[in-house]
């Protein structure tokens, strides 16, 4: 009720433990904090905070448009309600390797188990989205070195993302994701790969923990946890699939209210309200606020 009841430190230890147990960790994308009640729920072992369903969250394109303090509200309040792990996607880390540092220390106490820094230069894109622009491989090395330098509490995860693949090739983004160890990132984010082959690639010249990426509508196949699993990689993330599933079901409802002026033929879908409260503790608040209201003191206190 109200809030997790582990500590970040307990989580972001969770997180490395999982990493380094050879499962493969599943974290679907958090939409708002009841999506990421529920991916516990049904669980999971990861949740995933993209900024691209932040940025759809706001109406905004992901071009790096969001801000720092947006991105650590929005991630915090969803890190609160799970003792999962909940990985964030930084972008670029809003600005020069001053302001990777500070966003460390912000996500950090927002409570997340870790975060992910790009080498693209804003305006940036979606990885998936062709025309990006990556910086230079010495200057997301000095982001990563910030990132790390910064960190305070020596369990947060570092996650350096590459988008080199669609710019410069699969070898170059190896040789670059090599650098982003060597600065020391724990985690390598190898965006983009086509094809099964790639994932392979990477996972045999990288010798750290791997992120795939299982977005639909991208640039690679949607490969099956235990093909990703096989291949080696440790964390697998699913970041804008709950939106997509959202978003459909709420365009279809509104033409059925706005097409037969109610909402009847809908109700059948939709989640019950006794659903909702089940999942919201609703009769654990109203417990908590009853002993509230019952609670006296012993006599002399």
């Amino acid at each position: 009720m109200l809030h997790t009841r582990t500590t970040p430190t307990a989580r972001r230890l969770a997180l490395r433990e999982g990493m380094a147990s050879g499962r493969l960790l599943r974290m679907p994308g958090a939409i708002n904090p009841l999506s990421a009640v529920l991916v516990q729920e049904t669980g999971f072992e990861g949740v995933y905070v993209s900024g691209a369903v932040m940025s759809a969250e706001l109406a905004l394109p992901d071009i790096g448009l969001t801000t720092l303090t947006e991105v650590a509200g929005r991630a915090g309040q969803i890190a609160r309600v799970t003792d999962l792990p909940t990985l964030v996607d930084a972008d670029t880390g809003f600005g020069e390797p001053m302001n990777a540092a500070r966003t460390v220390q912000l996500l950090e106490d927002a409570g997340l188990a870790g975060c992910h820094l790009e080498d693209q230069v804003n305006p940036k894109r979606c990885g998936h989205l062709d025309g990006k622009t990556i910086t230079p491989a010495d200057e997301m090395v000095r982001r990563v070195k910030a990132a790390v330098e910064a960190r305070r509490d020596p369990a947060f995860v570092l996650c350096a993302r590459t988008d080199a693949r669609t710019v410069e090739g699969l070898d170059a983004a190896i040789e670059r994701a090599r650098a982003y160890v060597d600065a020391g990132a724990d985690v390598i984010f190898p965006e983009a790969l086509r094809d099964e082959r790639e994932f392979a690639a990477f996972r045999a010249a990288i010798d750290v923990p791997l992120i795939a990426n299982m977005t639909e509508f991208g640039k690679g196949p949607l490969l099956k946890a235990t093909t990703l699993a096989s291949l080696g990689y440790n964390i697998v993330i699913y970041p804008v699939t709950l939106l997509r599933l959202a978003m459909g079901a709420i365009e279809e409802g509104l033409r059925v209210i706005a097409e037969d002026g109610t909402q009847a033929p809908l109700v059948e879908r939709m989640q019950t309200r006794s659903r909702l409260y089940e999942l919201l503790d609703y009769s654990g608040y109203t417990t908590f606020d009853g002993d509230v209201h019952t609670f006296s003191l012993p006599p002399g206190a």
